[in-house]
């Protein structure tokens, strides 16, 4: 649903090398969960640091390998192929996560589905989509769209799809996890600072070695190579989603890669959204929702959850924000 390029969210480094303190900096950027993440480690040496990026990129890679839905091995591909046929057990770890998904569409009425990935046959955003799916073809994947179809038992632990050809996937959910565990695992290890970007889905937490807050840079979305504004984060989350970095262009307009789960239509009115908040699950799950509910009803939502700010751009250019949100 919200697959992003790192180009939305920048981190800005102060410093590059070693600082006083013995703390050291090191980063990788590698292709997991099928997007690019760049880990940003800090400890007291090198070799520190670098154990610990390996560390995350197999933690992050044992995620993939349970809810990624074009990896036929994992447990939510299992899922998909037994739609309307059985039920499948799967892991706690991706029961808790469906069944959290699936609470974002009750509080959205439906504007975050996970289900949505039934779409994926008939909307391609990779360059190769020419000529507009038939309205018949839209509606026919619409059939396969809806949350209360997935039919959970916890007791068994197993997930079901009552439709024969329905189809769920985490997309930037996943990723916004993949993240958060990933932060809390480096915390609980005694690692004080560090960013794990996911394409855009970013978990902050500690300082720079001078100290200094993560300068992170959201990028204007009508001007790729120019920072729109920059925000100093230490512990927090940050997720953008946006319908200009990914789309497809049929006869000079240009369609976002955000679907409405509710038309089967790509959304239109908002051109990104960024949300700030504790968790980069939760912020993508409201970034993601915002696309799709546009702005006003966006904005009611989100005022339900104080911890949880957000700016966003309009298709014509305006900026707006949460009455929470801040520019330091």
């Amino acid at each position: 649903m919200n697959q992003l390029s790192i180009i939305f969210l920048t981190i800005i480094f102060n410093i590059f090398t070693t600082q006083s303190h013995a703390q050291t900096l090191r980063k990788r950027t590698t292709l997991l969960m099928g997007g690019r993440f760049d880990i940003t480690i800090v400890a007291n040496d090198s070799a520190t640091a670098e154990h610990y990026i390996d560390t995350i990129i197999t933690e992050i890679t044992r995620i993939e390998y349970l809810i990624s839905d074009w990896k036929p091995q994992t447990q939510i591909s299992e899922v998909n192929r037994n739609a309307g046929i059985k039920p499948v057990k799967v892991d706690k770890e991706v029961f808790d996560l469906t069944q959290r998904a699936i609470h974002w569409s009750e509080i959205t009425n439906g504007a975050f589905d996970i289900s949505f990935a039934a779409m994926e046959r008939i909307w391609k955003f990779d360059g190769s989509m020419t000529t507009m799916p038939t309205p018949e073809a839209v509606r026919k994947s619409v059939q396969k769209v809806g949350y209360k179809n997935i039919i959970l038992d916890s007791a068994a632990s197993t997930i079901f799809l009552k439709l024969e050809g329905m189809k769920i996937g985490f997309g930037a959910l996943g990723e916004g996890y993949a993240t958060d565990r990933c932060r809390a695992m480096m915390q609980a290890k005694g690692i004080k600072a560090g960013i794990v970007n996911a394409s855009g889905d970013m978990s902050v937490w500690g300082t720079q070695p001078n100290k200094k807050a993560w300068n992170i840079g959201i990028t204007n979305p009508f001007k790729n190579d120019e920072i729109f504004t920059t925000l100093h984060l230490t512990n927090a989350a940050i997720t953008t989603s946006g319908s200009y970095q990914k789309f497809a262009i049929i006869d000079g307009k240009r369609y976002s890669h955000i679907i409405n789960p509710a038309t089967g239509y790509p959304a239109t009115g908002l051109c990104s959204v960024t949300v700030v908040g504790e968790s980069a699950e939760i912020a993508n799950g409201f970034s993601t929702s915002i696309m799709v509910l546009g702005k006003e009803e966006g904005l009611k939502l989100l005022s339900k959850y104080p911890a949880y700010r957000c700016l966003m751009i309009t298709d014509t250019g305006k900026i707006l924000k949460s009455k929470n949100w801040k520019r330091k």
